[in-house]
């Protein structure tokens, strides 16, 4: 009886040892051949699969190359900025097969594709699974899938109307006149004076946030922002890494770190919740601030929104809110400093339209040339490069058959340097192309997505605009710049798109 039982046992250990196996094989090696064969006959070209890594070291030796060298001070960046996908289109097509580890990675960069994906409303297509410690950085709305995505989008769409950030305007301008008084405190002493614009943005941006989402100022956020700043580099570096289950639990000093900043960012925030909470009950009708907004919408009768939720969103404004426009706040003033002529014609128009007082709403939304240089600089440098998609089950994308499982790779920054869809002065810096507006700029009026677009375009984009117009306005009202001869053209993705070796620019009060 024992002998049959022992027998029994190791015929089942045998089995499952067995079963391990096979499902290791299928998952390294015949599950990704057989996608690929998949896709392949599709007339799908591209790369092989390779064990484990796919094209990681690829990718990561051609970028490694391109971020050794600065680039010759023009728009042509896309050899800079993703290489390896530039090189993949260039050879292949605009429709080309990668390898993200063991997961095939579909290059699109057709408009018409990219539109089809991003308008998708079925939930055909989701974001992709992540490395968990990715989750770090936040967990807020743009992460979400389905029903709960739906659910937080309705409740938080309110909050971002343009009523609503209307009574944020006072706050955009008290920040922005805090920039333009220190600098015209470095300027004095010369009339003229070096500045890094890129540090300069970054410390806006987040005076901005905290002022409008926290009725704070910048100096008590600084320590969550110095904190994200922190945990993108080690996010972006676990995003990097072959993703093997269960070692994020491993108590390595890079986990330790990451978790221990999640922690602080987390109970900072909890403070900053309980502390507007207590604020919000003697109900002063000056809570216009955005944490205000998302607890209010906490306690509508169909959220189920915790404090945990909130916390998220909070990392999500903090993170999203200062990159977008601190970036391209430092792109703007390096492509005016590059082309004086339209730097005179910005200057003229705001100090027709606002003179030398503080715009107003009104005024800035009579802003035609300014609005049309952001756009052009959104053109050329857009904050985010690339977006990303999975197939959830098989899925018909313009007549092809993708099967599930795949990752989309969506080059944005390529549509909006393509000479299909906006001329063979692609490069150049020309803001007429916005003279009628976004949707006429282009051969196709879906060729520009500096924020996405569809269902899921970025909660943010009026929220940035207003900003952006702001700062810009009243950087023009009190100062001329040009490049510093330091100045260094080098673009490069760090989540966004940013100068690697900051924005050396030389200012001259009017």
């Amino acid at each position: 009886m024992e002998c049959s039982i022992s027998k029994t046992l190791l015929l089942s250990c045998v089995l499952l040892s067995l079963y391990s196996v096979i499902r290791f094989a299928y998952m390294i090696w015949f599950g990704p051949k057989r996608l690929e064969k998949q896709l392949r006959k599709q007339g799908i070209r591209g790369n092989s699969y390779k064990l484990f890594n796919g094209d990681g070291e690829a990718i990561t030796k051609s970028s490694m190359r391109a971020l050794s060298k600065p680039i010759a001070l023009n728009d042509q960046i896309n050899p800079r900025v993703l290489p390896f996908f530039h090189e993949m289109v260039k050879n292949y097509g605009k429709v080309s097969l990668s390898w993200f580890g063991t997961r095939p990675r579909l290059i699109l960069a057709d408009p018409e594709m990219i539109r089809w994906v991003l308008t998708d409303k079925n939930g055909h297509f989701v974001k992709p699974p992540l490395n968990p410690l990715v989750n770090l950085l936040q967990l807020g709305v743009s992460t979400l899938e389905g029903d709960k995505w739906a659910k937080r989008r309705k409740l938080m769409t309110p909050a971002f109307h343009y009523e609503k950030l209307k009574c944020m305007v006072p706050q955009f301008a008290t920040s922005c006149s805090d920039l333009i008084n220190r600098w015209k405190k470095l300027v004095s002493p010369k009339g003229l004076c070096e500045i890094d614009v890129a540090t300069e943005f970054d410390a806006l941006a987040g005076d901005v946030i905290a002022r409008t989402a926290f009725g704070s100022s910048y100096q008590e956020g600084k320590r969550i922002f110095e904190l994200q700043k922190e945990q993108v580099s080690l996010v972006l570096e676990a995003y990097r890494s072959i993703y093997i289950p269960g070692l994020r639990f491993i108590p390595t000093k890079k986990n330790k770190r990451r978790y221990d900043i999640d922690d602080e960012i987390k109970a900072t925030l909890r403070d900053m919740i309980r502390r507007k909470e207590q604020a919000m009950q003697i109900d002063s009708p000056s809570n216009v601030d955005l944490l205000s907004l998302l607890i209010r919408c906490k306690r509508e009768a169909a959220s189920d929104m915790t404090n945990e939720d909130i916390i998220e969103e909070c990392k999500l404004l903090y993170f999203a809110g200062q990159e977008t426009t601190a970036n391209w706040l430092t792109w703007t003033l390096i492509v005016l400093s590059r082309n004086p002529n339209w730097q005179v014609k910005a200057r003229e128009e705001v100090l027709q339209i606002c003179g030398k007082k503080i715009p107003e709403i009104e005024d800035l939304n009579r802003l035609k040339s300014v609005t049309m240089i952001l756009n052009e600089v959104f053109r050329l440098y857009p904050p985010v490069a690339a977006l990303y998609r999975h197939t959830l089950k098989e899925t018909n994308i313009k007549g092809m058959s993708i099967p599930a499982g795949v990752e989309l790779y969506l080059p944005t920054i390529f549509v909006h340097h393509d000479p299909d869809y906006w001329g063979d002065n692609v490069e150049e810096f020309r803001p007429e192309r916005f003279a009628e507006g976004v949707s006429k700029a282009s051969k196709d009026q879906m060729a520009f997505y500096p924020f996405g677009w569809g269902p899921r375009i970025c909660l943010g984009q009026n929220f940035a605009n207003i900003e952006a117009k702001m700062a810009l306005a009243m950087i023009l009202q009190n100062f001329w710049f040009e490049l510093s001869p330091s100045y260094t053209h080098a673009p490069y993705v760090n989540i966004t798109l940013r100068p690697q070796h900051g924005a050396p620019v030389i200012l001259h009060q009017i």
